[in-house]
């Protein structure tokens, strides 16, 4: 598409607009589930309904922890706190204990110590990770110490999604609280002192079962054909207090892209679907999540890739550099990003965070925070949630996130409308490009140096050669992808790739499962490897490892084997029975002739 048409696409984004649709959504806050929510999702789903959108609002069960009234009494003293989202509610009389400090709450601090029965004090903010640590260790209550003097609504559950029989076991099962870091100073600096700190900590947590809303909006190309290929674009709607900015500013921008792709719909090549998520801040991504096991079979013959938006527009959100995208994405995330806002992207894979339940189905994604505070000016209290990673720009999502104070004063009109036509220049390109702007090559070259990096720690300990040799015939071939077929030969070739590779590189390779909301490796399946060569040489860790290393490398020699197959048999096929059998069949038709 000729950059002109998506520079004058780009230029109808109205602020105006974007901040009289900031100003309807501050008027509520927005538990997930509860009724002020509902009412906001009303006005979304008219928005739409205007714009000419099919749009239904569904009701599902969904597994929600509301926060309510917490006390901590410590020091003789009663001090500001906070509960979290799944926290265990405390006993009557609070739950009472002695104070161990166990500095980050990592694995290395819980080693060797018996903090059964114990009250963990832990810097840093409340995290599903330590709070995993912590209930597998025994303690009976944590104390979050805040890196600064504002205190964050956190969910700290490692589970996705609404929790399974199986998966249950693993909710949080201590009294968790949050304080500010000179009231958690105190205690820590009581306790260097020698002193037995005792505290009492009391916490009213609403946890259980309730319907919560998901808003689909759908809109088909003019040409639209049956089972036609759609983007998804999504965020979610409930928020900790006001959430003016996350993610009231979101929800506008998905409106505004929605008005202004609609205006060009006679140029697109497929279908755009918005969904409006509940359950993101009280339920783990319940929504999506939920979404994804109920329509597994529509998004994995149908959707080409997964955009996400979160929090755009905050004040002082000057660095889009840091922005996160799938390898085979960042092109588009390069060139959206450098001509919509004049900064150069550093190539940050996706993190385990936000919406992104569909890693499993297989869709590449792109994008969740876009724009956040300079890190020279900002303490990156949202950096378990936004990934870390050297060097980064960005320093998290301003003071404000997760706290009352996130009002629509912490919005800047004009990052908004910047933020929202990046979008827009986005979502341009993946609805009207012929041929979708996915770049395998770029995820092979990606591996590739990750592949090299694990071969020099392993040395000649265990062999990487077979997966090497794979992904180098994967980039090699993924090059040529575009000169192999017709558009839509290509088009299913690519979304039957997606299928092969999106899994491997983002989970431990379950397809229809969801892995904990823990941070993760690229190719998680690959982890026994990389334990294996930090692991003793001839030791018996060693070897039990490279059992598991084994199985491994097979698992990911497997799904390069399927991607190669890809391209081989659409090289083989004549152009002409591409364009033939791809006019006659459906989507799901075309990507399984490719993909078996």
């Amino acid at each position: 598409m000729p950059h002109s048409e998506i520079r004058e696409l780009c230029e109808r984004v109205d602020a105006a607009r974007l901040m009289a649709h900031v100003t309807e959504f501050a008027r509520r806050i927005k538990l997930s589930g509860t009724p002020e929510e509902l009412e906001s999702f009303a006005y979304l789903r008219a928005q739409l309904d205007a714009l000419g959108f099919a749009t239904d609002l569904i009701l599902h069960d969904a597994y929600i922890s509301l926060p309510r009234e917490a006390r901590l009494t410590v020091l003789g003293r009663a001090m500001t706190c906070i509960t979290h989202s799944f926290s265990q509610p405390s006993a009557a009389g609070g739950t009472r204990g002695t104070v161990v400090y166990v500095g980050n709450g990592t694995d290395a601090d819980f080693a060797n110590r018996d903090v059964r029965g114990r009250i963990a004090l832990v810097e840093g903010i409340a995290n599903p990770a330590a709070s995993l640590r912590a209930s597998r260790a025994g303690v009976i209550g944590q104390i979050h110490v805040s890196p600064h003097e504002h205190i964050h609504e956190m969910c700290i559950s490692p589970v996705w999604g609404s929790p399974s029989h199986e998966t249950r076991a693993d909710l949080p099962r201590a009294v968790v609280l949050s304080v500010s870091q000179a009231d958690g100073h105190a205690i820590r600096d009581a306790l260097a002192r020698g002193e037995t700190v005792d505290a009492v900590l009391e916490a009213n947590v609403d946890t259980g079962w309730r319907k919560t809303p998901i808003l689909v909006a759908e809109m088909a190309s003019a040409s639209a054909a049956a089972d036609e290929p759609f983007v998804l674009f999504s965020g979610h709607h409930d928020t900790w207090h006001y959430g003016v900015m996350d993610n009231g500013t979101a929800n506008a921008t998905m409106l505004e892209v929605a008005r202004i792709c609609a205006s060009s719909r006679a140029g697109w090549q497929r279908g755009l679907r918005l969904c409006f998520w509940s359950g993101h801040s009280h339920g783990r991504y319940s929504g999506s999540s939920w979404y994804v096991d109920e329509n597994w079979d529509e998004l994995d013959r149908r959707c080409v890739a997964h955009v996400n938006v979160d929090s755009t527009g905050g004040r002082g959100a000057t660095v889009l550099e840091d922005a996160q995208s799938a390898a085979e994405l960042r092109a588009l995330a390069r060139e959206a990003i450098g001509e919509r806002a004049g900064q150069t992207l550093t190539g940050r894979r996706m993190s385990r965070a936000g919406d992104q339940s569909f890693w499993g189905v297989g869709l590449p994604a792109m994008f969740m925070s876009l724009s956040e505070q300079s890190a020279a000016t900002a303490t990156n209290v949202a950096g378990p949630v936004m990934g870390g990673g050297a060097p980064r720009k960005g320093g998290g999502l301003g003071w404000w996130w997760h706290t009352p104070a996130d009002l629509i004063d912490k919005i800047d009109p004009e990052l908004l409308a910047r933020d929202t036509r990046v979008y827009v220049h986005t979502l341009t390109r993946l609805l009207q490009d012929r041929v979708l702007p996915l770049e395998y090559a770029d995820h092979a070259a990606d591996f590739l140096a990750e592949l090299s990096n694990l071969q020099q720690k392993l040395g000649d300990r265990f062999d990487l050669t077979p997966i090497v040799e794979r992904t180098r015939t994967l980039q090699s071939g993924a090059a040529k992808l575009r000169t192999m077929g017709d558009a839509a030969g290509v088009n299913a070739a690519l979304m039957a790739l997606s299928r092969a590779l999106v899994p491997i590189e983002y989970t431990t390779g379950d397809r229809f499962g969801h892995d904990p909301a823990l941070g993760q490796s690229s190719c998680p399946p690959l982890d026994p490897v990389r334990a294996l060569a930090s692991a003793p040489p001839d030791s018996d860790e060693a070897r039990f490892l490279t059992v598991a290393a084994r199985r491994s490398r097979n698992r990911v020699c497997h799904a390069l084997d399927q991607a190669n197959a890809i391209l081989a048999r659409l090289q083989s096929a004549a152009p002409a029975q591409t364009e033939r059998s791809s006019a006659q069949g459906t989507a799901r038709a075309r990507v399984e002739s490719l993909a078996t």
